[in-house]
């Protein structure tokens, strides 16, 4: 017997009290990208979601005010994995995770992204012959340097059904000789999140808050190629202050960031640049209005290239490849790196920037056809 035909078996079976379907989340960002699917799923009426926070990264953040943000319950399974080396963190999720798989097996799981957990909660899945769904897979950069760019491998070659966010995923999965029938592509999710959200971001007073009243940049770092490396780090920062001396920078430190600024001895230049505002996190309604109105957007980070991409803003993501590379071909991204970074900052400020336009299915609608999908596999 097939696991799809297991998976069938197992829904039938579940009919009469309605099949609980899993989404695993691990941090924020997994939460925003499940948070249209979860509140899809419950309207349709014909399965459970339950979220699972997984806890990979201990975020304080993660409160019950974000929760509520999202329109989300209290995950219904904690497993608390905390931070650790990547083996460390993957085998604590898969302990974890099996544990509650055996106690109340669910009629599917669904992965997001390519985060540790993501890969330990799908070989839990295909070990356990539950079927697994990866929400945003075929993501490519071609750098397997990248922890992320493994798991993306791993959880896409074990999982049962393909949601990608764009036709070029779709294309890497064939050429890795997935089957046709695994794959389906269903839109950009995160888009979604903004679209449920867009009220409360438009209405935020962020930029006032900042007194943000001419042309600003936004700038996140947190990845070990850019942040771990002291000389690499060093050459961003001396290209943010020589930026700050033609427009403002609001530079949204991650933790990661603020320790290695400290310990290289960076921070001090930072401070000592009168248009930099240096500021914690952002929430993501805070953020994403910052965005909305800057002259560009300067990051390392993934989903910011699809925002920006949607929004037809500028975005110079500070890598050496990206595993979005439709926002490069169709949309308003491009690599820039310490090097170019003023120059392209005053191309997007002098208007210069190459017009993008939305690629297909980033319209606020993919977690509707992600329910669909999975009803159709689930029933069919």
């Amino acid at each position: 017997m097939s696991r799809l035909s297991l998976w069938a078996a197992r829904v039938e079976r579940q009919r009469v009290t309605l099949p609980v379907v899993h989404l695993i989340a691990a941090a924020r960002p997994n939460f925003m990208k499940v948070a249209p699917l979860h509140h899809a799923l419950a309207a349709a009426g014909w399965c459970r979601p339950q979220l699972v926070h997984t806890g990979q990264h201990y975020d304080a953040n993660m409160s019950d005010a974000f929760l509520r943000d999202l329109g989300l319950p209290e995950p219904a399974h904690h497993l608390e994995v905390g931070s650790g080396s990547h083996a460390e963190q993957t085998g604590r999720t898969m302990i974890a995770y099996e544990a509650v798989c055996r106690s109340a097996s669910p009629a599917a799981i669904v992965v997001v992204g390519d985060v540790n957990a993501t890969v330990a909660c799908a070989l839990v899945g295909a070990k356990l012959w539950i079927p697994v769904v990866h929400l945003e897979a075929g993501l490519r950069s071609g750098d397997r340097r990248m922890p992320e760019e493994i798991n993306r491998l791993v959880t896409d070659a074990v999982a049962d059904l393909l949601w990608t966010p764009s036709r070029d995923a779709d294309a890497n999965l064939r050429a890795e000789g997935v089957p046709a029938a695994k794959i389906e592509c269903v839109g950009n999710i995160m888009l979604d999140s903004f679209e449920l959200l867009r009220e409360r971001i438009s209405a935020a007073d962020t930029r006032a808050r900042l007194k943000l009243d001419g042309p600003y940049a936004v700038v996140t770092l947190h990845r070990p190629s850019n942040v771990d490396d002291r000389t690499q780090l060093e050459a961003l920062v001396g290209a943010l202050v020589a930026l700050s001396q033609e427009l403002t920078v609001v530079f949204a430190v991650h933790p990661r960031t603020r320790k290695r600024l400290a310990e290289f001895g960076l921070a001090s230049r930072i401070a000592a640049a009168p248009a930099i505002r240096s500021c914690g996190p952002l929430s993501y309604i805070d953020f994403m209005s910052l965005v909305m109105h800057c002259t560009i957007a300067l990051t390392d980070s993934g989903g910011v290239q699809e925002e920006t991409t949607y929004l037809g803003i500028p975005c110079g993501t500070l890598r050496e490849n990206t595993e979005r590379p439709i926002t490069l071909t169709e949309g308003t991204n491009r690599l820039v790196s310490a090097a170019t970074l003023l120059s392209s900052a005053r191309e997007a400020l002098a208007g210069q920037w190459p017009r993008g336009r939305r690629p297909e299915l980033w319209d606020g609608h993919a977690a509707g056809r992600a329910a669909d999908s999975l009803r159709r596999r689930l029933r069919g």
